[in-house]
């Protein structure tokens, strides 16, 4: 992304240019700036950049829908079964990692596969995996619409084994995330801003891609921070259901990858710019699905 000056005469117009190939082709995009660079230069670039990811993925998401859809489809019923299972272990491992658990990939499919409990690893971990799973599978099979009953009901299965003083329970008190410049609402603001953002969801549901829509419910969410504690996980199954719910290959967010993760839910925070998360969702569930794309 550069800017191109263009000169008419004695005068000078400025151009916000950047240029990226589809398929065989060189597309280029450009913004009119004026004279001199604004002072949202910053804004316009974000907003250039967003408008090309929606023209180069979005496309390529339907496609990974189409092909995953496909694939299901082929798979008997046992074998899909299978897959599912797949994937939630891993979706377990790597979203109660990234909260600070202490069992391996491993530990946790034989936990949630066999029922084997690891020795030396604290019971608390053993059992938020544990209801990780119940939770995930209620996600799955669940038909109706998010609601804020259904997230309460959510979060008190996550954490009613180990914290449930908490479960299912908004916070009465202020939260703040250690390492973190984000500013949570206050306990007084929660109740609004849940009943706002359950309205904004059914307000946009249909006017949104799924991918951006799963994207913008999970920061949306963890923004609001309504809990003590599980908002990270709860925020993430929310992106799932909404994903499986409108047939797309579900993504989990890797532990090896939580850096760029945070850093880029920060960002949108602070710069209070949603787009930035956003972007980052696309690249990475464009990465993960590749095998689709």
């Amino acid at each position: 992304m550069r800017i191109r000056k263009k000169k008419v005469g004695n005068d000078c117009y400025l151009y916000l240019e950047h240029s990226y190939r589809s398929g065989p082709k060189v597309v280029k995009k450009e913004i009119y700036l004026g004279s001199e660079i604004p002072k949202d230069i910053e804004e316009l670039k974000l907003k250039l950049n967003y408008q090309i990811m929606q023209e180069q993925y979005f496309d390529k998401f339907n496609l990974i829908k189409k092909r995953f859809s496909h694939e299901l489809k082929k798979m008997p019923p046992s074998a899909r079964a299978k897959y599912l299972n797949y994937f939630m272990v891993k979706f377990t491992y790597d979203t109660n990692r990234i909260e600070g658990s202490t069992i391996t990939l491993k530990e946790t499919a034989k936990i949630l596969e066999e029922g084997i409990t690891p020795e030396n690893k604290p019971l608390s971990d053993v059992k938020e995996a544990e209801a990780h799973k119940d939770v995930f599978y209620d996600m799955i099979s669940y038909k109706k619409d998010l609601s804020i009953s259904t997230i309460l009901k959510w979060h008190r299965m996550l954490l009613r084994m180990t914290q449930p003083d908490i479960a299912g329970k908004i916070r009465k008190h202020q939260v703040k995330v250690a390492g973190s410049r984000t500013e949570f609402p206050f306990p007084a603001e929660l109740d609004v801003l849940l009943e706002e953002s359950i309205r904004w969801y059914h307000k946009n549901k249909k006017k949104l891609h799924p991918i951006e829509l799963a994207a913008l419910v999970h920061l949306k969410f963890v923004s609001i921070h309504p809990f003590t504690d599980g908002n990270g996980r709860i925020s993430r199954l929310l992106m799932n259901f909404i994903l499986n719910k409108h047939g797309f290959p579900m993504l989990n967010i890797k532990y090896s990858d939580r850096d760029s993760y945070y850093n880029s839910l920060e960002r949108s925070q602070t710069k209070k710019q949603d787009k930035i998360f956003t972007l980052h969702i696309f690249r990475r569930y464009l990465k993960e699905c590749k095998r689709y794309a």
